[in-house]
């Protein structure tokens, strides 16, 4: 999905309905914080906002997906593309998730191995502190990549309002979590909570 043209078909078409961003998130009780982001292409609508954001904006949800208004004629080709793209996306995030545990699984490895390897062997006290900081600089590069990876596989779901959102990598990172939920500030409600990591948008 063009997230950036989907923004600006959502600007321009708030706009032809003499809406101001505060006025489209009301009628979807929403922030307009959330709608901006939006149009900024920082995000799409979640599944649950696509129809009430679409009657707000007399669009169809084939129109919301390809970023324009599309005529009668190739609403059914833009239909099947918008299909095809959208399960291109979740096979995409599929694997992103699978390469996120194949990353984690390798750094733990690593990471013990070079720990046992400087703690069991006899060696120079700085080829073990080398050893040590290799250890710890693995460990960084390995955790970051995983978590990437991880926070850009699907989406997170808000257990308040059921809203499905994408989290910024800094948002990501501090939240504290539990395997599969990650205690997250939902941009719909803006209530905190743990939420849980969906693959499918």
């Amino acid at each position: 999905m063009d997230q950036i043209r989907i923004g600006r078909f959502i600007a321009q078409t708030r706009k032809a309905q003499n809406l101001t961003q505060r006025q489209l998130a009301d009628i979807l009780l929403i922030s307009d914080k959330t709608v901006s982001k939006w149009e900024r292409g920082k995000g799409l609508p979640e599944a649950s906002l696509m129809l009430p954001l679409c009657g707000a904006l007399h669009i169809t949800v084939n129109d919301l997906l390809t970023g324009e208004r599309v005529s009668e004629p190739d609403y059914r080709k833009k239909a099947e593309e918008n299909m095809m793209n959208l399960m291109r996306e979740n096979e995409e995030n599929k694997k992103r998730m699978a390469l996120s545990i194949v990353c984690g699984v390798i750094t733990v490895i690593a990471v013990c191995s070079l720990v046992v390897i400087a703690a069991f062997i006899a060696m120079p006290t700085i080829a073990r502190a080398a050893l040590l900081v290799l250890a710890a600089a693995t460990a960084a590069a390995g955790v970051g990549a995983a978590a990437m990876l991880d926070a850009r596989a699907g989406c997170f779901e808000c257990p308040h309002c059921k809203a499905h959102f994408v989290p910024t990598m800094s948002e990501y990172v501090k939240g504290y979590h539990a395997l599969t939920k990650r205690r997250l500030k939902c941009p719909a409600c803006g209530k905190t909570g743990m939420c849980r990591h969906r693959i499918v948008r």
